[in-house]
């Protein structure tokens, strides 16, 4: 346990970045699975809606360094790849 006061603010502001950053990184997930579900319906219209929704809270999440830009990246290609074959 943190001795210091300053060690005790330390604590408390890692733990409030630690919540915040899980929900974050949630906020993506919960996106990604909404492509992923509107792919598996055959919806090709909900799905392009999903993905252009999904694809600025990617690259935000990168920004921020939330998840890295290379995962970012790895994730918007594989679901344009699924939106476009859905699609053609």
């Amino acid at each position: 346990m943190a001795n210091s006061p300053q060690a005790r603010k330390r604590a408390r502001q890692a733990e409030k970045r630690r919540a915040h950053n899980a929900s974050l990184r949630s906020l993506v997930r919960t996106m990604i699975k909404k492509v992923n579900a509107a792919v598996g319906r055959g919806d090709a219209e909900a799905a392009r809606s999903a993905y252009a929704n999904a694809v600025p809270v990617i690259d935000r999440m990168a920004d921020k360094g939330i998840i890295h830009k290379n995962k970012a990246a790895r994730h918007k290609s594989r679901l344009h790849a699924q939106v476009k074959a859905l699609s053609a």
